[in-house]
């Protein structure tokens, strides 16, 4: 179920969100500053590709860092990209089969406002360290 999910998503709406992350990743690359920035990008575009069986985990070691950056990271890229989860999911949210869609697009919308100190895992590991 997963799968067949994900290739819908994929086709909706996954590649779409998926280009926003790689193009803020790539523009955030740019400054020698903005590469974690960049890094963060990737990790949640490539979630934000397939996000059906991963969830977002609180990493245990970030700390101070995390939220300072969290917070540069929301004014830098984090708000337009949660308003294009925000306007896909209300979107997809208007037939029935597209609801789960929607839903995992208000899942992901966290995760693209503070991604930093965050890790993706499949759902039956989200308690493992890596």
């Amino acid at each position: 179920m997963k799968t067949i999910l994900n290739v819908i998503w994929l086709v909706l709406c996954g590649f779409w969100m998926f280009l926003g992350y790689l193009l803020a990743g790539l523009l955030l690359c740019v400054t020698i500053i903005g590469i974690p920035f960049g890094v963060a990008a990737f990790r949640i575009g490539r979630y934000a590709l397939w996000p059906f069986g991963y969830m977002a985990v609180d990493r245990h070691d970030a700390g101070a860092p995390s939220f300072v950056a969290n917070v540069l990271w929301l004014v830098l890229a984090g708000w337009w990209l949660a308003l294009g989860h925000i306007f896909t999911g209300i979107a997809l949210c208007v037939t029935i089969i597209g609801i789960p869609l929607g839903l995992a697009n208000f899942k992901l919308i966290p995760v693209s406002l503070m991604p930093l100190g965050k890790d993706i895992v499949p759902t039956d590991q989200p308690f493992t360290v890596r």
